[in-house]
């Protein structure tokens, strides 16, 4: 493409951003000193490259993903974005636990964009800090499991025998000291020969413990998710029911965003995914911007917006950016204060 083909795609996709109509030559012609007929020319060469196309019910041209592609990888400038103080925010740079500043970040992303935020936490690889058994009744014993990020998860142990809150002290002490910083699946292999220095019955709580930490580890929600309802006020998603099946489905199941998430935690900076352009995204009408986010300087996991592939991703950009950096310092400052 020569220049003047660039600029006249670029004010084209810029135009379909902001108010969502196809664009004609002649109101083109009102932005450049060309006449319409120089126009229609050079979009009839776009639309044969693949950059734009002409929808049924318009003599108007949108953008195709690929033109999408092509705006955002050379012809975008991400704007500066400053954050207006919020709840939301607020409560990022305040939680005191991991999986509130998660929930924090996942609404501030949905609440300044209006449409889905989502964040990956971070993989759990069910290694715990340390655990403590509280009992509540006879039979009923409390485990409490601190993962090396901060986060408490709580399971109730049902045990065929009363322990004495001595015994569970003792319990907890001898796990703390001989498995801190393994996972419980480490754990579980290595106790079958430590268990021989061990009660009977204190065994049978070990095991019991063992069991509800893994189980605990596989029910972690990995994919926080805020405001995909906001996508029902997007028209192009809301007036066609399959494609808002597919979006819908992807929320649900959960599989595709995973493997996308999981994809982008390995990128260096944003990444943008536009449907129809890559095949981690379900619906042609949807894009997917991402960030990494870390603790200390190690990357842990993945958040990021979802929306219409007609977003302004000059503000979309730096919003994603600029959160996943408080993300990170939120974390990173938990986990010094834990240490």
């Amino acid at each position: 493409m020569d220049e003047r083909a660039r600029s006249l795609l670029k004010a084209l996709i810029e135009r379909y951003i902001d108010d969502g109509q196809p664009v004609g030559s002649r109101t083109l012609s009102k932005q450049f000193d060309l006449s319409p007929a120089t126009i229609r020319n050079v979009m009839s060469d776009l639309e044969e490259l693949g950059l734009i196309h002409s929808p049924h019910t318009s003599a108007g041209r949108i953008p195709t993903p690929k033109g999408y592609r092509l705006f955002v990888d050379t012809m975008l400038s991400a704007q500066p974005f400053e954050f207006t103080p919020s709840a939301d925010m607020r409560d990022l740079q305040s939680a005191s636990e991991p999986s509130r500043a998660i929930n924090a970040a996942a609404s501030l992303l949905s609440n300044l964009t209006q449409f889905a935020g989502v964040v990956l936490s971070p993989r759990r690889a069910q290694v715990f800090r340390q655990i403590e058994f509280i009992r509540l009744s006879e039979k009923r014993i409390l485990l409490i499991i601190v993962t090396p990020e901060g986060d408490v998860q709580n399971r109730i142990l049902l045990t065929p025998r009363d322990y004495t809150s001595t015994a569970l002290i003792e319990a907890a002490n001898f796990f703390n000291q001989n498995f801190a910083g393994k996972s419980f699946a480490d754990v579980r292999q290595n106790l079958a020969r430590d268990l021989a220095r061990l009660q009977e019955d204190m065994s049978k709580l070990m095991q019991a413990a063992v069991e509800a930490g893994a189980q605990a580890a596989d029910e972690v929600e990995n994919v926080v998710i805020s405001g995909e309802r906001k996508l029902l006020d997007v028209n192009e998603l809301a007036s066609d029911m399959d494609r808002l099946r597919k979006t819908f489905s992807m929320f649900e199941k959960k599989t595709d965003l995973l493997q996308l998430l999981d994809v982008s935690s390995s990128a260096q900076g944003v990444q943008i995914y536009i449907g129809g352009d890559s095949e981690l995204v379900p619906t042609e009408d949807l894009s997917i911007i991402t960030a990494p986010y870390g603790v200390d300087g190690r990357i842990v996991g993945t958040l990021g917006v979802i929306g219409p592939t007609r977003m302004a991703y000059e503000r979309v950009i730096p919003i994603v950016d600029i959160t996943s950096r408080l993300l990170s310092n939120a974390l990173s400052h938990n986990h010094t204060d834990r240490n």
